[in-house]
């Protein structure tokens, strides 16, 4: 089912009283969603998210603006005429249920033709459950169950009225580490199976990046980019959506363009052409930096770590934001731990130009 949100807004009053301006969750969102793709709605805490993805759903009403599935504006329905199915942070279990009573439970509320036997009902909650891996645990209360089936079980419920879009909020935040990875992957499976059209909401951008098709970054409830994961990585848009993604996080100078130069700490560190002149914010991927005696780039080494195929050097510069410069180089690169510093050449596809005032990207280059 394509999603097609056009001028989408929501604005709610202040909550002191005393500020009559309102607080903008979400603002002019425009953008489309393509049938059967899992989309990752991404950003900090705080962005607008989760409203976004109930503005969807319908457990918001828009302040302005339009949620079309398919060619049908479905702006002015409730959820449960939507054809949603919805997965939440907290799972919302039935405690006192079973598995198998918790994914029917949105069965038993069709009416007219939709109307099921229980016999029907029984075989959508046995297929779905089956498509979860969770046929074993349909007679376990939740609280007989681990985080994780408890995570899948909310799956099988949303997927069992075979919804037209599936909306996902921060799923996956009440697991650990481990159990995170092998649930999102489990995720992107079972999409792949049903080909329904998902919107997964989180603010892990390396959760984000790994299962989705394409991605949404949000700032302040505005839509700062919105492309394929690899896309909006390579070419980032402006520096929130560069620090945003990626881990380590991208390194980000004070830094200055002077005839078709790139200055750092005084010293000529990359050709630029095409870049205007003057003050700019230079923002470096930790993959960005290949050591070479001769380098331009120099940085005072601190320590290195050992990460088997890769090593990370940790070096230090008075123009860098957080002072800390970390570089990701291949461990068959020798690095002189006795030396007070270090250097690299700098991969121009790697190196990212931004206004000092406004954060846009400057580009530079015919190939960048």
């Amino acid at each position: 089912m394509r999603v097609v949100l056009e001028h989408l807004t929501k604005r709610f009053p202040n909550r002191n009283r005393k500020i009559k301006t309102e607080v903008v969750a979400v603002s002019d969102f425009n953008f489309e969603i393509p049938d059967g793709k899992l989309i990752g709605l991404l950003g900090p805490s705080g962005c607008g998210k989760s409203t976004a993805l109930n503005l969807i759903c319908g457990l918001e009403t828009p302040t302005e603006g339009k949620v079309i599935f398919g060619d049908e504006d479905v702006t002015g329905l409730p959820p449960d005429k939507r054809g949603v199915g919805m997965v939440f942070q907290n799972y919302a279990l039935y405690p006192h249920l079973t598995a198998r009573q918790n994914i029917i439970f949105p069965l038993t509320n069709l009416k007219g033709a939709e109307k099921l036997t229980r016999e029907e009902m029984n075989a959508r909650a046995e297929k779905v459950a089956a498509l979860v891996q969770i046929t074993e645990l349909l007679e376990r209360k939740p609280g007989e169950m681990s985080g994780g089936q408890q995570q899948r079980v909310a799956i099988a419920r949303a997927l069992v009225k075979t919804p037209r879009v599936l909306l996902l909020d921060e799923p996956l935040s009440n697991l650990d580490a481990r159990l995170r990875l092998q649930t999102r992957e489990e995720i992107r499976k079972i999409q792949r199976e049903t080909k329904v059209t998902t919107i997964f909401v989180t603010h892990d951008q390396e959760e984000a990046m790994s299962i989705s098709d394409l991605i949404i970054v949000m700032k302040k409830g505005v839509v700062q980019q919105f492309g394929a994961p690899q896309e909006v990585y390579d070419d980032p848009a402006n520096l929130f959506v560069a620090q945003f993604l990626g881990t380590p996080a991208i390194n980000t100078f004070d830094a200055e363009v002077k005839d078709g130069r790139l200055y750092i700490g005084g010293a000529a560190v990359l050709d630029v052409p095409g870049a205007r002149d003057g003050k700019v914010y230079a923002a470096v991927r930790p993959e960005g930096f290949i050591p070479d005696p001769d380098g331009p780039f120099e940085s005072a080494l601190e320590r290195i770590e050992i990460m088997g195929r890769d090593t990370t050097v940790i070096s230090s510069h008075p123009d860098c934001a957080n002072v800390t410069v970390r570089s990701i180089v291949s461990s068959e690169n020798r690095i002189d731990t006795a030396s007070p510093s270090v250097r690299f050449r700098l991969k121009p596809f790697k190196v990212f130009l931004y206004d000092r005032d406004t954060e846009e990207r400057i580009r530079f280059g015919t190939g960048d």
